[in-house]
């Protein structure tokens, strides 16, 4: 039986903004360049581990006679370095944001999708995340409500980690009943 601790070769990270944040003002400004490489290689680390997870959601289903949804549609990996990098153009900082909210909003509303067929109540809810909202703010405040947004950003990223942590622990339990039950 594997468990939430050994099926990723990578457990999610949470980035704690303020820390970064600080260091970024205390460097100026050089704490973003790797602020921003964890961000989105963090965020392709959690991609590519959702494949391992479709496949026990697939098997747990499976198991129990039912034809598992079809699999989640890929989200694009993005070279974190690159990203990184290309911050010091400040524009794409921007972009950066933009994409790490959209990815995560389209990712959230596909694995709740999925998820519905597994799990008897709705462990993980998807966020919302207003991008018209923080689009016209940063335009507004001339680039300076980036910072709330990348803010918000970060949370949300540690707070669907922690929610797929709590869906992954049910996933198991639920398995350990069925194989139990099976025995």
């Amino acid at each position: 039986m594997q468990t939430a601790s050994n099926t990723n070769n990578y457990a999610d990270q949470k980035v704690w903004f303020s820390m970064w944040f600080l260091g970024a003002v205390v460097t100026f400004g050089a704490a973003f360049f790797p602020m921003f490489y964890r961000l989105v290689e963090g965020r392709n680390r959690h991609f590519q581990n959702e494949a391992k997870f479709e496949q026990r959601v697939a098997q747990y289903l499976r198991n129990k006679g039912k034809q598992p949804p079809p699999p989640m549609e890929p989200v694009r990996q993005r070279n974190a370095r690159l990203w990184a990098a290309s911050i010091i153009l400040i524009i794409p900082a921007f972009i950066i944001i933009y994409l790490l909210s959209k990815d995560l909003a389209v990712h959230e509303q596909q694995q709740d999708a999925y998820l519905v067929a597994v799990l008897p109540e709705r462990v993980f809810m998807p966020q919302t995340v207003p991008l018209t909202t923080y689009v016209l703010l940063t335009i507004a405040t001339l680039g300076v409500g980036a910072v709330y947004w990348l803010y918000k950003t970060v949370n949300l990223y540690n707070a669907h980690y922690k929610a797929h942590l709590a869906v992954d622990k049910e996933l198991n339990r639920l398995m350990e009943e069925q194989s139990s039950a099976g025995n």
